[in-house]
């Protein structure tokens, strides 16, 4: 996957799950940050369950799966 489409399904991926999680989103760096990094959570999620998603489409699912986790751990740590 080429870096321009990483940027692109980490963008989606963040967006929706700042929308998701009622936050809103958190502008657009840190959605494409939190929806990359939440492609790897994602991705080792997945792994664990023994699923896997292809194409475009699955990776915007995957890093979408991982972004809402990564948002609601921050969340936690932030309320404690």
């Amino acid at each position: 996957m080429g870096f321009i489409t990483w940027i692109v399904v980490g963008l989606i991926a963040g967006w929706l799950a700042g929308q998701v999680m009622k936050g809103g989103g958190y502008g657009v760096i840190v959605d494409i940050l939190l929806g990359i990094v939440g492609g790897f959570v994602g991705g080792w999620v997945f792994g664990l369950l023994g699923l896997h998603a292809g194409g475009f489409i699955g990776s915007i699912v995957v890093s979408f799966v991982g972004a809402v986790i990564l948002v609601w751990i921050a969340r936690k740590l932030k309320k404690a």
